[in-house]
């Protein structure tokens, strides 16, 4: 049953063009744009400084925004209401979200991590383990926070707000700027943010191969189990 869910969700969200551009073709074109153009001052190699924040920003684009509009029009029309009155327990809807969001991620991460090597980035093996883990707990902690928005606002109102956290997020939430470069009031919220903790974990691992910081990983957990707390009071089904 869990396959059966996540295949199904998993083909939507391939199916629907909106989708595709957030998650896949926007990571693309600043991954590329970037590396080439000196719009952000970065260190060289810029692919190098590049490729972390933008893996980061695949993470939050497919399990925050894509799956917090997603679950407010499936909501708005019915959708889980429905679902939730066949067989499937209402745990197996959402882990069936979750596997798919995962399954979407592990796709991104494959074509930007291609993309990136071919324009010369060479991440330190040593540090893909702990990347894997990063975007693993990444992915738990903008999936709870996506689930939470999703479900307990208006369709009209999650698009607003996932669309406006996201633009806020990228520019000033240590993704395409890392946080060293920040003024001193950002980079001190980014930091407690999951796109900070996440883009530096990343950072650190891929870049240099060392264990991220304590502080990151503490950080994703604590927006999981908080996001998460809340969306199991919170979340509606219609």
């Amino acid at each position: 049953m869990l396959a059966a869910q996540s295949a199904t969700e998993l083909r939507l969200a391939l199916r629907n063009g909106e989708q595709v551009l957030l998650t896949l073709l926007i990571p693309i074109v600043l991954l590329v744009g970037l590396t080439a153009l000196a719009v952000v001052p970065l260190p060289e190699p810029r692919v190098a400084a590049v490729t972390p924040g933008v893996l980061a920003l695949a993470v939050m684009s497919t399990a925050f925004t894509g799956q917090a509009i997603a679950l407010g029009f499936d909501r708005r029309y019915g959708v889980i209401r429905r679902l939730a009155a066949t067989a499937l327990p209402r745990w197996l809807l959402v882990a069936g979200r979750l596997v798919a969001v995962l399954g979407i991620v592990a796709l991104q991460v494959a074509v930007l991590s291609a993309l990136a090597a071919g324009l010369g980035w060479r991440p330190e093996p040593s540090g893909i383990g702990w990347a894997l883990l990063l975007v693993l707990l990444g992915c738990a902690a903008f999936g709870a926070l996506g689930i939470l928005l999703g479900g307990s606002l208006r369709a009209e109102v999650t698009l607003a707000v996932a669309n406006l956290v996201w633009f806020v997020l990228l520019l000033a939430g240590g993704i395409v700027i890392p946080l060293d470069a920040l003024p001193g009031p950002l980079a001190a919220v980014g930091a407690y943010l999951p796109s900070g903790a996440l883009a530096e974990g990343l950072r650190t691992a891929l870049a240099a191969g060392q264990a991220p910081v304590l502080s990151h990983v503490l950080v994703l957990l604590g927006w999981t189990a908080v996001a998460g707390g809340l969306a199991l009071r919170t979340v509606k089904l219609r």
